[in-house]
């Protein structure tokens, strides 16, 4: 498979997840307002996929809410091969990503440097 394909595959995968999750938990106490869908791996053979997953605050509850996931993926299978046209449906596995938190506190350290601007003038020291 090419890798072009797996790539498009990857992302119609992540969108139909990300979608899915709404139908899934409908009605059950889950904050998905939280929850990202930030990237999905298949295999080359289009039977695995691990679906890597941000969850923004709720730092007590990520494990918990992981588990959830886990727990609802043969759901979410179903929908997926309702709404896709694949050959396989790969067998979905949720990991935690944690690459956004890590963005966002190079962020704030950045943010609390003291930088002068370009168009602020420097005194020249004596």
């Amino acid at each position: 498979m090419a890798v072009d394909r797996l790539e498009r595959v990857n992302a119609l995968l992540r969108r139909a997840i990300g979608e899915a999750l709404y139908k899934v938990f409908a009605g059950e106490p889950v904050d998905l307002s939280a929850v990202t869908v930030t990237q999905v791996e298949t295999a080359r053979n289009l039977r695995n996929a691990t679906v890597s997953v941000s969850i923004f605050g709720h730092e007590n509850e990520r494990s918990a809410i992981i588990r959830k996931l886990a727990g609802k993926a043969p759901d979410l299978q179903t929908i997926i091969n309702r709404e896709l046209k694949l050959k396989y449906t790969p067998r979905l596995r949720f990991q935690l990503d944690t690459s956004i938190e890590k963005g966002d506190r190079v962020l704030a350290v950045l943010s609390q440097l003291d930088v002068p601007q370009a168009d602020e003038p420097t005194e020249p020291e004596v």
